[in-house]
């Protein structure tokens, strides 16, 4: 027998959302509405918000909300207004509201809190977890997580328990509890592979775990959370996750083009187009940031464009993401100017640039800029635990930038804090005994490298033994993870440190190697300064159009001779010095020896 199909557009419209069709739902509630043959009822007007929200309407959503929370308390039903108290509270703030969004949690607590125990109360527990592990107290953010996984197991709801096993996970990496963190968020997400939940929730999870992947610095799980999460939402979408195969959709489907660059991103954020999924948008940042790892700069531009395109307004910090990505490819391949810009848009969607913009006023020559900038970005991030792989970037950049403006002991400094921090993953210093012994902590692979990295410049700086061990433990890093541009940097340092030890073929080679790395990603001052170093000598052209007594005098400043030790170096007087250096500044439009020292560095001077 055939099953009579309703006319009434209410009824289709409560059909549409169970197959979670959200545009149809949304252009029959929301043609009911206008003209409206009978009032919706609260659920409906809760089906309106959701419908509304998917099809890019925010604003309706939130009125819609609005409405429901009215209707709900009009039905004395407090189960129903603490809800939309709640999701109220969630979109003001995405929205970047936070007054209202208090308000709205606050009239949450009230609805909820006095009645017996009831699934809507997860909501409210997952959010004391959160605020509990903002603030440092991981005692309380684990007792709200375990309230929380009890009321989800006896709602019986896939998508509470999914979300309560995400919330256990965020709150055990916060407190440095990484491993079990990292297998509760595995929980997690195994419930999103498998297609178990809502179409919502689906989304949220894939959003919340690639963040944890990125500030726990799990390079590993961000590629493949990234791969699965750009099928899931890829057209034509239906809400649940793909059977999928084993493809890599984080790699690039054509070599990219790096001599014929993309364009910087586009306009700010626009309202997600009808019908599409407005996850898309923010993970498609979260893809950016992988495709930069990887190399794929030139894709990794065009998401990024695109991405700020796609995300919704209530999600801009996920453009602002895109846009420092866009900005750190801009940077590396010598696009200073559209580095700038897209740093700038970074800065106007309420994100720090740094430690991208400090990198780019050293290669600017503005040392001075670059110190203080890294510096205060380090300040106000001295939380290690909240973003472990934020917290290395910027001591890497410290350690760099300190190198370059000659301050040899602060660049010991900061690259010892990162050597901590990779061995560590952030769960607190390693023992004693270990550090007397002089182990050396495996920790986190991104951050072991990173720290490498730091430690092998800094030893090559102060020409110490060390360099080549931790350089090449470093350039091992880079390559098991499949991350071109560091591992092309390190060869570089390599080739310093095989050259200062007398083995000029070793050093030729990891040259050769890095140009030709850094040719193919389009690192276009990379690439001539290696080939400057394969040229050799007399051959090579000196930057800034310097003679070659000049770039004598320079390279003995960047090593921070005095007047004085230039003048008896040179076998010349120190006024002849001074009219070199004067010479200089005027000619590299630089206005200290700090600058000047930078300049040197940017440019393999020294």
């Amino acid at each position: 027998m055939s099953v009579p199909t309703t006319t009434d557009p209410v009824d289709r419209a409560r059909s549409a959302a169970a197959r979670e069709s959200w545009a149809e739902a949304y252009a029959l509630l929301h043609a009911h509405d206008r003209h409206p043959s009978r009032g919706l009822t609260a659920d409906d007007l809760s089906v309106l918000a959701d419908a509304a929200w998917w099809s890019g309407h925010v604003d309706e959503s939130v009125a819609a909300l609005l409405r429901a929370h009215a209707a709900s308390l009009a039905a004395d039903d407090h189960r129903g207004a603490g809800l939309a108290s709640w999701r109220l509270y969630d979109e003001y703030t995405g929205l970047g509201r936070p007054a209202a969004a208090a308000g709205w949690l606050h009239r949450a607590r009230h609805h909820l809190e006095d009645l017996p125990d009831c699934p809507e109360r997860c909501l409210l527990e997952m959010t004391a977890a959160e605020e509990a592990s903002d603030r440092g107290d991981h005692r309380s953010a684990l007792a709200a997580t375990r309230r929380m996984t009890a009321l989800a197991l006896a709602s019986g709801s896939p998508d509470l328990l999914a979300l309560s096993r995400h919330a256990g996970s965020r709150a055990l990496l916060a407190a440095g509890r990484r491993t079990e963190g990292l297998a509760l968020l595995d929980d997690a997400m195994s419930a999103v592979a498998a297609g178990e939940l809502s179409g919502m929730v689906t989304g949220r999870l894939y959003c919340l775990a690639l963040t944890r992947c990125g500030e726990a610095a799990d390079f590993a799980r961000a590629v493949e959370w990234t791969n699965a999460a750009m099928e899931w939402c890829a057209p034509p979408w239906t809400g649940r996750p793909p059977d999928r195969g084993t493809g890599t959709a984080a790699e690039p489907e054509t070599p990219p083009d790096a001599t014929h660059p993309p364009a910087a991103p586009g306009p700010l954020p626009m309202t997600v187009p009808s019908g599409e999924n407005p996850f898309r948008g923010v993970l498609r940042a979260h893809r950016v940031a992988v495709l930069d790892l990887l190399g794929a700069w030139a894709l990794a531009e065009a998401e990024a464009r695109q991405a700020c395109r796609e995300v919704p307004v209530d999600r801009l910090e996920s453009a602002a993401a895109a846009y420092y990505a866009a900005g750190d490819v801009q940077r590396r391949q010598g696009r200073l100017e559209a580095a700038a810009v897209s740093y700038g848009h970074a800065h106007e969607l309420g994100r720090l640039p740094q430690p991208g913009l400090a990198l780019l006023r050293l290669a600017q020559g503005r040392a001075d800029a670059a110190v203080a900038g890294v510096d205060l970005a380090l300040a106000c991030r001295n939380d290690p635990d909240h973003d472990l792989l934020g917290r290395a970037r910027l001591l890497a950049a410290r350690t760099e930038v300190a190198r370059a403006v000659r301050d040899l002991p602060g660049a010991a400094r900061a690259a010892e804090d990162l050597d901590a921090l990779a061995g560590t993953g952030g769960a607190g210093a390693p023992p004693a005994g270990d550090r007397a012994a002089g182990v050396r902590p495996e920790g986190v692979p991104l951050l072991r490298a990173l720290a490498d990295t730091a430690l092998g410049a800094v030893a090559l700086a102060e020409r110490r033994p060390g360099a080549l061990p931790a350089l090449r433990r470093a350039l091992g890093g880079w390559l098991g993870l499949r991350v071109p541009y560091e591992a092309a940097r390190v060869r570089m340092l390599l080739a310093a440190a095989c050259r200062a030890a007398g083995d000029e073929e070793a050093a030729r080679l990891e040259l050769g190697t890095a140009r030709v790395v850094f040719e193919r990603l389009g690192a276009v001052p990379d690439a001539r300064r290696a080939a400057a170093l394969l040229a050799g000598g007399s051959r090579r052209r000196l930057p800034g159009g310097l003679t070659a007594r000049e770039a004598e005098v320079l390279r003995l400043v960047a090593s921070g001779g005095t007047n004085e030790d230039i003048a008896r170096a040179l076998e010349i007087g120190e006024q002849t010095v001074a009219r070199h250096l004067n010479h200089v500044f005027a000619t590299l439009g630089v206005g200290s020896r700090a600058s000047a020292t930078a300049y040197a560095y940017a440019h393999g001077l020294v």
